[in-house]
C-alpha cells in the first residue's frame, strides 16, 4: 500500500510540475512574444529547452521545499504521503482555476499553501520560521525589488538610447530579447522545477524509500525537468495575453529590461538565499516597473489589482483545498 501511494504521489507531483509549466510559460516568453522579438512557437521551444537546463543547475530551493515546510520523516509513513498528496491537489486546483481566469498567480505559493493546509489539517508540525524567512519575506520583497530595479534600470537605458533612432533601437533590443527571454526561462527552471523535486523528495522520505541526507536522486531531477519543460511547450496563452498586453503595451526596450531584472532576481534568490520565490510575481512587478517609466497611468492598474487579489488569495485558497482533501483522503488512505 505504501509503495503504491508513493508512486501515486510522484505521478501527481509530476502532474503539478506540468501544470506549473503551462501555467507559468508566460513568465518567460510573454514579453518577447508581445514585442515580436520571437514568434510564439519559437519562444515556447526556447523556453522549454532553457527550463530543462535550469532545472538541473541546482538543488537549493528543492531542499527548502523538501525539508523546510512541514515536518515529515520516515516514521510518518502513509500519513505523511496523504499530506503531500493533499497539498499537491490543492496546488493543482488553484493553478487550474487561475489559468482558466487568465490570472498570473504563483504556482510556488500554491504548492507551499497546499503543504501548509494539509499539514495544519493533520496536526503536523509546520515550520513557521522557515516559512517566514524563505517564503513570506521574499514574497513581499521580490515584487518590490522587481518593480524598483526595473524602473531604475529602464530610466538608465532610456537615457543611454535617448539620441538613437527609435527604429534601430527597437531592432537591437528585439535581438537582445532573445537572450533575456532565455535567461528568464533558465531562472524559471532553476526555481520552479526544483519545487517539484522537493515534493517528490518529501514523498520518498515519508515512504522510507530515500534518506534526506543522500540528496535528490538523479531520476527525480530528470523527471521534474522533463515535466515542466513539456508543460511549458504546451503553452499558457491565456496568461500570456495578460502579461504581454493587458498590463501595459510593451516595446522591445521595456521587454528586455523587464526580463533581465526578473531573471537576475530569480538567480539571486535561488542560488544565494535558497528562497522559493514566485517567478510570476517577479516578472509581473518588473513589467509594471518598466511601464511606470512612461507614466503611472500607462500601467492598467485595474488589471494589476486583479492580479494582486489572486496573489493574496493563493496561499489561503490552496491551503483550504488541501485541508479539505486531507480530511477526505485520510480515512481511506491514512
Amino acid at each position: 500500500m505504501e509503495v503504491a501511494l508513493v508512486v501515486i504521489v510522484v505521478v501527481v507531483a509530476l502532474g503539478f510540475d506540468y501544470t506549473n509549466g503551462f501555467h507559468d510559460a508566460a513568465n518567460a516568453i510573454a514579453t518577447s512574444v508581445s514585442t515580436r522579438a520571437l514568434t510564439p512557437r519559437a519562444a515556447l521551444i526556447m523556453a522549454a529547452v532553457f527550463n530543462l537546463i535550469g532545472s538541473l543547475l541546482g538543488v537549493e530551493v528543492a531542499m527548502t521545499i523538501g525539508s523546510g515546510i512541514v515536518d515529515l520523516g520516515p516514521e510518518t509513513g502513509t500519513h505523511g504521503l496523504v499530506i503531500v498528496l493533499a497539498g499537491l491537489i490543492g496546488a493543482i486546483t488553484w493553478n487550474l482555476i487561475t489559468w482558466r481566469l487568465g490570472l498570473p498567480s504563483s504556482s510556488t505559493h500554491a504548492l507551499i499553501g497546499g503543504l501548509m493546509g494539509a499539514g495544519l489539517a493533520s496536526s503536523t508540525t509546520v515550520h513557521w520560521s522557515v516559512i517566514l524567512d524563505k517564503v513570506v519575506i521574499p514574497m513581499v520583497l521580490s515584487p518590490i525589488v522587481g518593480f524598483g530595479l526595473a524602473f531604475l534600470l529602464m530610466v538608465g537605458v532610456l537615457w543611454i538610447v535617448r539620441n538613437m533612432a527609435p527604429a534601430k533601437t527597437n531592432r537591437r533590443f528585439r535581438l537582445a530579447q532573445t537572450g533575456s527571454a532565455a535567461a528568464m526561462a533558465l531562472g524559471h527552471g532553476l526555481q520552479d522545477a526544483q519545487k517539484t523535486m522537493g515534493v517528490i523528495l518529501l514523498a520518498l522520505v515519508a515512504g522510507d524509500m530515500h534518506d534526506l541526507e543522500d540528496g535528490i536522486p538523479l531520476w527525480v531531477k530528470l523527471a521534474s525537468a522533463g515535466a515542466i519543460s513539456l508543460g511549458t511547450y504546451s503553452g499558457g496563452w491565456r496568461i500570456m495575453r495578460t502579461l504581454g498586453r493587458k498590463i501595459i503595451e510593451l516595446d522591445p526596450v521595456r521587454g528586455f529590461v523587464a526580463e533581465t531584472v526578473a531573471a537576475s532576481v530569480l538567480y539571486t534568490t535561488a542560488l544565494v538565499f535558497q528562497a522559493p520565490i514566485s517567478t510570476t510575481h517577479t516578472i509581473t512587478s518588473a513589467i509594471m516597473g518598466v511601464g511606470a517609466t512612461k507614466r503611472l497611468s500607462a500601467v492598467r492598474w485595474g488589471v494589476a489589482e486583479s492580479i494582486a487579489v489572486a496573489w493574496i488569495l493563493t496561499i489561503p485558497m490552496s491551503a483550504l483545498v488541501a485541508a479539505i482533501m486531507y480530511l477526505v483522503l485520510h480515512p481511506f488512505l491514512g
